[in-house]
């Protein structure tokens, strides 16, 4: 028996190594050498070392390794797992971009290996299937993001959002590891395809029950599902922007990602229930509709009453769960895909608009609807971006938005019945409908007349214009060319769905 191929272990785990490396670098660098500079000026030094960083791991990403033995399916070669890494990597660049011109910490290099760390734990997240990295990955993100939420300097409310991020995580993940630790007692596996077939194969424990509902109820609060989600609006709020955005994106894109291979992957046939039976049969086909319908109705109705932007945003990703967990009903690949992109393309968007908001709050001016009245006199280039961000969020036609929340609407209607899912695909458009209002109240104060007298134009340096312009672009092109993501998400199936060859796979 061949021992561990540790060579092809480092191989495989060299972006993340690199994103760890350059963490350090930069805490170093900045407590050391910089220490005594201006702010501005660390911040940006910091922010260009990251940068270098991550594009190095983009780089390294893309080597080709031989399989290795270690614990089975630890880590994942292909499927969705390499490029959603390329993903997570390019919206954390991204973030750091908008990071330059903030002045919220003295902390300057501390909070940028905090982010490094957060994308490398949620890199390990994408690319696992084994429980016990799961829940180690999950912590190192966790504990990173409690940290990076309250490093505003400036607003008092950031370490009380922290404080609540941090009580409620950790109540979370005590959930989860019970969960967990619940289907390994089950089954003797910590690999949720072995997980998923000795469910299947064996008479049903009531043990299954508790395992199923803890173990979504962790992963409802890394998507903020309701009613996982009342850390955050407090979150979004406190949080430095970047972190924030950081928050609402890569870390929604992997709570997706996880939640379909947990629920299909490890759970299985053996839970499901019938997709086109009444929502109280057992199973968790119905705990995750009744998810989904609070999660539309909870997020899109609270938003309405929200008059800062980031406290609107964040209600707004609470629906958008809502949305994405009616993809995760149907096991159909096309759908888990259509779940994906709607969460990547979610992504995209979001980050727009929080890059605006940075950008805005770098100005002095309150990321409030009052505070961008009438924006496109200060700068078109903003509001044009903003626009496009804003009403790919509400699903307006032809921006990636609409075609994801079609996909989903669309799948779930193929396959649904009129005592099945119909009815939550009446909560969604009814919901969608209600959404309308509040992200083109965002676009009717910034395309207005300001309140008072002609304000001065507002300076966007290339670098920012140009990373705003790419994702407004990505938004619009994805949005006429689908397939563009969709056919590497749906030709990359996930290990645990169809069988592929990871580090440590049996043969």
């Amino acid at each position: 028996m061949n021992g561990p191929h540790h060579l092809d272990l480092l191989l495989q785990l060299l972006p993340e190594a690199v994103l760890v490396i350059t963490a350090l670098a930069v805490l170093l660098l900045d407590v050391r050498a910089f220490r005594e500079e201006p702010v501005a000026v660390r911040m940006t030094r910091a922010a260009w070392g990251s940068m270098l960083g991550i594009l190095a791991a983009l780089i390294t990403l893309r080597l080709e390794i031989a399989n290795g033995d270690a614990p089975a399916a630890t880590f994942l070669l292909q499927g969705p797992t390499q490029f959603l890494k390329g993903l997570i990597l390019l919206l954390c660049l991204a973030t750091v971009v908008f990071a330059i011109p903030g002045r919220f910490t003295r902390h300057v290099g501390e909070f940028f290996a905090l982010l490094l760390l957060a994308t490398t734990g949620l890199l390990l997240l994408a690319g696992t299937e084994n429980l016990l990295m799961l829940f180690v990955s999950l912590e190192l993100v966790g504990l990173s993001l409690y940290v990076l939420t309250a490093f505003h300097d400036q607003r008092p409310e950031s370490t009380e959002a922290a404080l609540k991020y941090f009580l409620i995580g950790g109540v979370a993940a005590a959930l989860t590891l019970f969960g967990m630790s619940l289907l390994y007692g089950l089954t003797g596996s910590l690999q949720l395809a072995v997980i998923g077939t000795r469910l299947a194969s064996t008479p049903a424990s009531p043990l299954v029950w508790p395992a199923l509902v803890l173990t979504v109820a962790g992963l409802g609060f890394k998507i903020a599902v309701a009613p996982f989600h009342l850390w955050t609006p407090d979150a979004y709020q406190g949080a430095p922007t970047p972190a924030a955005a950081l928050i609402a994106t890569g870390s929604k894109v992997v709570g997706f990602l996880l939640l379909v291979r947990v629920v299909h992957v490890g759970f299985g046939s053996a839970t499901a229930g019938a997709a086109g039976e009444l929502p109280w049969r057992p199973g968790w086909l119905p705990v995750l509709a009744i998810l989904a319908a609070l999660s539309m109705l909870v997020g899109n109705l609270t938003a309405l009453r929200q008059h800062d932007l980031r406290r609107l945003l964040a209600y707004s990703a609470v629906a958008q769960a809502g949305y994405g967990m009616l993809g995760v009903l149907d096991p159909s690949p096309e759908s888990r895909a259509a779940v994906l992109y709607c969460a990547v393309t979610y992504a995209l968007a979001v980050l727009g608009a929080f890059g605006v908001l940075a950008l805005l709050e770098s100005a002095g001016i309150e990321p409030t609807l009052d505070g961008i009245s009438g924006l496109v006199h200060r700068s078109p280039t903003l509001t044009g971006c903003l626009a496009v961000f804003v009403l790919s969020l509400a699903g307006i036609p032809p921006l990636a938005g609409f075609f994801g929340k079609f996909l989903v609407f669309l799948h779930a209607v193929d396959r649904g019945t009129a005592l099945g899912r119909l009815w939550l695909v009446a909560v969604a458009l009814g919901t969608s409908a209600i959404a309308f209002y509040y992200y083109l109240m965002i676009l009717k104060r910034s395309l207005g007349t300001p309140d008072a007298g002609t304000p001065a134009a507002l300076p966007v340096s290339p670098l920012h214009r140009a990373v705003l312009v790419m994702l407004a672009a990505g938004v619009l092109t994805l949005g006429l060319a689908p397939s563009l993501l969709l056919e590497p998400l749906g030709a990359a199936e996930d290990p645990g769905l169809s069988p592929q060859p990871g580090i440590g796979s049996p043969p």
